[in-house]
C-alpha cells in the first residue's frame, strides 16, 4: 500500500488513481475521505457530499471507507450507488453538494480512483484543491472526532439523471435508428438502457454486463483495437451508428454506418453548431489538439472559439470564465454549460443521435462537412530526456519564415502550409505525446515522420 506519509504517486493532477491494494486500500480511502470533508467544509461550508461508484470489485469497499472518513468530520454522505461519472456530476449539480466518483475510468481492472468535485460539479484539480486534500490526508488525523458524526443515506438518481438529459435533447421525434452500443462491460451498460429507452432507437447491446474485470476488451475506446467489435457489429447489423463508452461512461466514441470512426474533433464541431443554433451563447471551448476545423466551423456559425490547454480542469475553468456553451477535447470529453459545465458522454451521444435522426443522410455524409483535415492521432514515444528532445524539435522549427511557435501546453508549431503539430510531455511517464494535422495524408505523414525522427533520435 502507498503510505499515508506520501500520497503524491496516488493523488495526481486531476484525480486519485492507483493499483488496489498495492498503492491504496480502504485505510487510504478513509483518510482521503476525511481530508476531502475538511477541504469542502473550509472551502464552501459544505454539510454533505454525494458519492457514486463504478462496477469494479474494489469500488464499493473503497467508497464506503471514504464515507466513513467524511462522516468522521461531521459531514453527511448521500450515496448514489452505481453510476457513471457524469451521473455523479449530475448529482453534485442538482443537489448542489460536493461529489466523489469511485472509478479508474478506462484503466485495467486492478486500478481504481476517485474523481472529486465541488458543489455544482465544479472541478477539483491539482491547482484547485487536490494538493490541500493530499497534504491533509498525509497528516493522517482520521481518529480526531468532531462534536457530531455525519449520517449516510442512499438516493437513486438514475431516473432523475435520464429526465434531465431528455430535457436537453429531445429524441422523441427523430426517424427510427439502429444503434449498436458497446459499453465495454462498464457503466454505459447501467445508464444506456434507462436513458435511451422508449425512443425510436433499436439498440443492439454489446458487453452491457457490468464486469470490472473487462473480459471482452479494455474499456478504452481511444485505442483503435477496442473499437474492432463495435465496427464489426455495425456492419453486421446494418446499423446507422455505433457508440462506444469508456469504463465510467463519461466519454463516447462514434462509428459511422460504414464502421469507420468519426473523429472527436468532428463530433466537437457538430455539437458546437447545434449548441450555437440555440442562440444562448457564442463561446465554444476547444483544446489545442483538436482539429483546426473546429475553430473554423465555430466562426462560420457565428461563434467565438477559445483555445485551451489539455485537461478537464482547464476546460471547465475556461468555460466558467467565458460562460461558454460547450467545450470539446480530442480525447472525446464533451462539456456542456447546461450540464454544470461538466463532461458527459451520454449527452454528446444524444446530440449526435438527434443530428442524425433529424435528417435523412447517413452519418458518414453528415460528418464529412466537419472533417476537413488529416490527423495522426496521438503517438507516444518513450524518451530518456524529454526536455532535451523538446528543445531539439523547437530549435529545428523556430525562426523559419511563416512558422509560429507557442508554449500554451507543450510545444505547438504551426507551419505556413496549414500543417501543425503539438508535442507534450506526459505528467506521469517518460513519454512525449505527438499530434500532427495537415491538409492531406501525404503532408501529415511527412511532418509526422520528420518530428518522430527528432523525438526518437
Amino acid at each position: 500500500m502507498c503510505g499515508l506519509s506520501d500520497l503524491s504517486s496516488l493523488i495526481k493532477a486531476y484525480d486519485v488513481r492507483g493499483v488496489v491494494p498495492d498503492q491504496w486500500d480502504e485505510e487510504t480511502s478513509r483518510a482521503i475521505g476525511a481530508a476531502f470533508a475538511e477541504f469542502v467544509v473550509s472551502d464552501s461550508g459544505a454539510t454533505a457530499v454525494v458519492t457514486a461508484h463504478d462496477m469494479r470489485e474494489s469500488s464499493i469497499p473503497l467508497s464506503r471507507a471514504f464515507a466513513e472518513g467524511v462522516i468522521s468530520r461531521g459531514v453527511d454522505v448521500v450515496e448514489a450507488g452505481l453510476g457513471s461519472t457524469d451521473l455523479l456530476y449530475f448529482a453534485a449539480g442538482s443537489l448542489d453538494v460536493p461529489g466523489a466518483m469511485f472509478t479508474a475510468s478506462h484503466n485495467p481492472a486492478e486500478y481504481n480512483g476517485i474523481k472529486m468535485c465541488r458543489a455544482g460539479a465544479a472541478p477539483i484539480g491539482q491547482d484547485s484543491g487536490l494538493v490541500s486534500i493530499r497534504e491533509s490526508a498525509e497528516r493522517d488525523t482520521y481518529d480526531r472526532r468532531p462534536a457530531r458524526i455525519g449520517e449516510v443515506t442512499q438516493r437513486d438518481v438514475l431516473a432523475e439523471y435520464a429526465a434531465h438529459l431528455h430535457g436537453l435533447v429531445d429524441l422523441s421525434g427523430i426517424r427510427p435508428l439502429k444503434v449498436v452500443v458497446d459499453a465495454g462491460n462498464g457503466m454505459g451498460g447501467h445508464t444506456v438502457p434507462v436513458v435511451l429507452s422508449g425512443l425510436p432507437l433499436d439498440i443492439v447491446p454489446l458487453y452491457f454486463e457490468l464486469d470490472g474485470s473487462f473480459p471482452n476488451h479494455e474499456a478504452n475506446p481511444l485505442d483503435p483495437a477496442n473499437l474492432v467489435d463495435l465496427q464489426a457489429a455495425v456492419r453486421e447489423h446494418g446499423a446507422d451508428i455505433g457508440l462506444a463508452f469508456d469504463g465510467d461512461a463519461d466519454r463516447v466514441f462514434v462509428v459511422d454506418e460504414t464502421g469507420n470512426p468519426v473523429s472527436p474533433s468532428a463530433i466537437t464541431a457538430l455539437v458546437a453548431v447545434r449548441e450555437l443554433a440555440k442562440g444562448h451563447g457564442t463561446t465554444i471551448i476547444h483544446n489545442l489538439i483538436t482539429s483546426r476545423a473546429v475553430p473554423e466551423i465555430v466562426r462560420e456559425h457565428g461563434g467565438n472559439p477559445v483555445r485551451t490547454r489539455v485537461g478537464h480542469s482547464f476546460i471547465k475553468a475556461e468555460m466558467a470564465r467565458t460562460d461558454a456553451v460547450f467545450g470539446g477535447e480530442h480525447s472525446a470529453h464533451y462539456y456542456f454549460r447546461d450540464f454544470w459545465r461538466a463532461d458527459t458522454g451520454m449527452l454528446a451521444a444524444m446530440h449526435v443521435l438527434a443530428a442524425l435522426g433529424e435528417q435523412g443522410r447517413p452519418l458518414s455524409e453528415l460528418t464529412a462537412a466537419y472533417s476537413r483535415y488529416v490527423a495522426s492521432g496521438e503517438i507516444n514515444s518513450t524518451v530518456a530526456d524529454a526536455p532535451a528532445r523538446m528543445t531539439a524539435v523547437r530549435e529545428s522549427f523556430a525562426g523559419q519564415d511563416g512558422v509560429a511557435v507557442d508554449d500554451m501546453d507543450g510545444l505547438t508549431v504551426e507551419l505556413p502550409d496549414g500543417a501543425w503539430f503539438n508535442l507534450r510531455a506526459s505528467n506521469t511517464e517518460p513519454l512525449l505525446r505527438l499530434n500532427v494535422e495537415a491538409p492531406d495524408e501525404a503532408r501529415m505523414t511527412e511532418l509526422r515522420d520528420q518530428v518522430l525522427r527528432m523525438v526518437r533520435a
